[in-house]
């Protein structure tokens, strides 16, 4: 029997500088998805609270102070901000991708979360890799978010914009049966041969893996390109760059695309689909060829901390969770002031 999933992928603006502005943005695009049968929602990458650009068209030495800034903007897991989201989906009953910037002590991370329509939070997967400019905001993420989540709408897997340049990566999440993926791009980056780049690898990986695409990507007014850009002269490399899309299992788009703007992109996705593609091409089924070409995986989270029991303190003597940390300072706590 045919089971259909009402999908939107949001092209959104963040507000610039803020975390609870763009947190109280993306509920109430939750929220008016859902008004529309969406039952998937799924927000670019790291709109929340929004992507480094600066890091783009700016050298090392002279991103310190926004870097910092965007230290103190980015979001804890779990915090405030991901309460908000939990809590927007499951008053909408809608599953929620949104791609952020996590903090985790000193460390940023491009983060992907799953929310699913009950609020809990799925998954949390880190971007395995930060691509050029972005290795000098990024650190690097582990294997353990490499595969598929069962959710209310099916079985989602997620990558963020390069990774789907890692084909073993895209694999990883094909092998482990993704019926829906989830896919986020910055925009308002490169040009329009970025948004070329972003359609060519959506479609590809909608025909390879015989599932679906649902696609976020951001996008900056104007006024945002002015202010990010600063007196670089590089306005030019923030525009462009914005192809949010629903692809079906057979590479056909389902909606218009959207490539200015702000918007959203809805579309049913009828999963009867994915069985109609793998009957003729099942890249993990029987068009593989396992015992000649497999793919070796270590999904363990990756520790910083091993803690052997001869270490531990002896009975009765009091033992500080290895986790807590005076110094860690909450996100909705007052960050410094910066000049």
């Amino acid at each position: 029997m045919s089971r259909k999933v009402r999908a939107a992928a949001v092209q959104l603006s963040p507000v610039l500088f803020s975390r609870e502005g763009t947190t109280s943005k993306v509920c109430d695009k939750i929220a008016e998805a859902a008004a529309q049968g969406a039952e998937l929602v799924v927000f670019p990458e790291t709109v929340l609270p929004y992507y480094p650009y600066f890091s783009f068209i700016k050298a090392p030495a002279l991103i310190g102070a926004e870097h910092l800034l965007l230290l103190e903007q980015a979001v804890t897991v779990p915090g405030p901000s991901t309460e908000a989201i939990s809590q927007a989906a499951r008053k909408a009953g809608a599953v929620v991708s949104i791609g952020v910037n996590e903090r985790d002590h000193g460390t940023l991370y491009n983060t992907q979360l799953l929310f699913d329509a009950d609020g809990r939070l799925a998954q949390a997967r880190r971007k395995i890799t930060p691509t050029y400019h972005e290795r000098m905001i990024w650190g690097q993420g582990d294997g353990s978010g490499l595969c598929a989540v069962d959710t209310r709408v099916g079985r989602v897997g997620s990558l963020a914009c390069w990774e789907h340049y890692n084909p073993l990566a895209r694999y990883a999440l094909m092998a482990d049966h993704e019926e829906i993926h989830v896919a986020m791009f910055p925009g308002s980056l490169v040009g329009d041969i970025f948004r070329e780049q972003i359609e060519v690898t959506i479609r590809h990986h909608a025909l390879e893996s015989g599932c679906f695409v649902v696609n976020s990507t951001g996008y900056l007014t104007e006024e945002q390109v002015t202010q990010v850009a600063g007196d670089t002269k590089l306005e030019k490399a923030l525009r462009g760059g914005c192809f949010t899309a629903i692809v079906s299992p057979e590479g056909a788009l389902l909606a218009p695309p959207l490539t200015e703007g702000e918007g959203m992109v809805i579309a049913d996705l009828d999963l009867a689909l994915i069985a109609k593609r793998k009957r003729m091409m099942d890249s993990v089924g029987h068009y593989s060829r396992p015992e000649l070409l497999s793919v070796l995986i270590d999904r363990r989270a990756q520790p910083h901390i091993h803690d052997k029991a001869q270490n531990l303190p002896a009975k009765g003597a009091s033992h500080e969770p290895l986790s807590a940390d005076p110094d860690r300072r909450r996100e909705d706590e007052t960050p410094p002031a910066y000049s």
